[in-house]
């Protein structure tokens, strides 16, 4: 049975959105939701209720179960999120490096065919988004 899948089925049910999912050692679950208003602490406790009564009757072997936020910095992982943050503020980390640079910071701009354009200081920078590594918004106060 995959994790994943069974989560963002359920999530998307109730609907939220499954921002991303860490298993790390003894056993912690966690996971992220998110939902165009933002999450309260009534949102996390309805997903862990359901989450606790479906992995009890799939069989999902785990010591504790965390539901949370992606806080501020939320991660972007799918094509989507970069469309629905286009106009925000994000740091990127590559796999591999265009013109010898791996980390970017900028503003996310239109995604077409797998590529993404983000203004880096007023320079306009086209990255294929197979390789991002890693991106998070980057909060503005």
């Amino acid at each position: 049975m995959d994790v994943i899948k069974l989560v963002e089925q359920t999530v998307g049910g109730l609907g939220y959105e499954l921002v991303d999912v860490e298993r790390s050692g003894r056993g912690l679950l966690r996971i992220f939701i998110d939902k165009p208003q933002g999450i309260c602490v009534e949102d996390c406790q309805l997903v862990s209720n359901q989450l606790t009564r479906l992995f009890t009757v799939e069989n999902i072997d785990y010591d504790r179960l965390e539901i949370s936020s992606p806080g501020l910095d939320r991660p972007l992982k799918k094509e989507a999120d970069f469309i629905r943050f286009a106009g925000q503020k994000a740091q990127l980390k590559l796999r591999m490096p265009i013109a010898t640079r791996k980390n970017f910071v900028g503003i996310i701009g239109a995604v077409n065919e797998g590529m993404l354009q983000i203004d880096v200081d007023g320079v306009p920078v086209e990255i294929e988004l197979a390789n991002v590594d890693k991106a998070r918004l980057v909060p503005t106060f």
